[in-house]
């Protein structure tokens, strides 16, 4: 039997990188998979398409998790649809880089409200589901620079932070209630964003790190699979750094 058969999982951000990677694993662990997009439908339907490929349930939707309305209704629908919710991956995320002293109120803003005030949306949206059931678990993406920081990254680093605290809040709050709130924190992941960076910027990036290479979505998403499983049914609180030991 696989990890996660007929368990259903909401999954935002997931037409590239670790969203999408994350998204074909908890499908091959036979997972059905709601998933969200902003701009590029033409690619969501594609990736809905290869998840039903592999046996599941899989829908898009057109979503913004930044908004609470958004979030309010895709929960309903995918109750709607599926008939419950037993995993949460909130993925999607933003940078805006810039040193402090260029970096606009605005851009502050969006990274707040993509990466931290998403993840209060959506789990507030799918608290009551999952504590009817009295099951659930919510996976917050973080990120090493969240632990570390970063220069030109003030407003990611610190979305990423208050990711961690927001976790550990929320794993003491609905532990009694068999729902687990866990972080994975990725380190150098190798995917599309990353290509544009060029050869010599990733190897540099590479030599940095303790196992000599770049991470890949699907490293991301072997720890998502279990930390959405019964295989982590003792852990909560926690956060999983997939960094290849950059942070040792």
């Amino acid at each position: 039997m696989k990890l996660l058969e007929g368990k259903t999982a909401i999954i935002t951000g997931a037409t590239r990188g670790i969203g999408r990677g994350v998204a074909l694993k908890l499908a091959e662990q036979g997972a059905n998979v709601a998933f969200t997009y902003v701009s590029s439908e033409v690619k969501a339907l594609a990736i809905e398409k290869e998840l039903i490929t592999l046996g599941v349930k899989a829908k898009a939707y057109k979503s913004d998790a930044s908004v609470m309305s958004d979030a309010e209704a895709l929960v309903k629908d995918v109750n709607a649809t599926f008939g419950g919710i037993d995993i949460l991956v909130n993925n999607a995320g933003i940078t805006k880089d810039n040193l402090l002293m260029r970096m606009s109120e605005e851009d502050f803003d969006r990274v707040m409200e993509v990466n931290l005030k998403s993840i209060f949306n959506m789990t507030k949206s799918v608290q009551r589901t999952m504590l009817k059931q009295r099951s659930g678990s919510i996976i917050n993406m973080t990120s090493v620079v969240g632990v570390k920081g970063n220069a030109g990254q003030s407003n990611y680093a610190a979305s990423k932070a208050g990711v961690i605290g927001f976790t550990k809040s929320i794993a003491l709050e609905l532990g009694s209630r068999n729902i687990r709130c866990n972080a994975i924190a990725p380190g150098f992941i190798e995917t599309e964003m990353t290509e544009k960076l060029g050869e010599q910027v990733i190897a540099d990036w590479r030599n940095t790190i303790p196992l000599k290479r770049g991470g890949t979505p699907e490293d991301v998403a072997n720890v998502t699979a279990f930390l959405a499983s019964e295989m982590s049914a003792y852990v909560t609180g926690q956060v999983l750094h997939v960094c290849g030991g950059m942070l040792t």
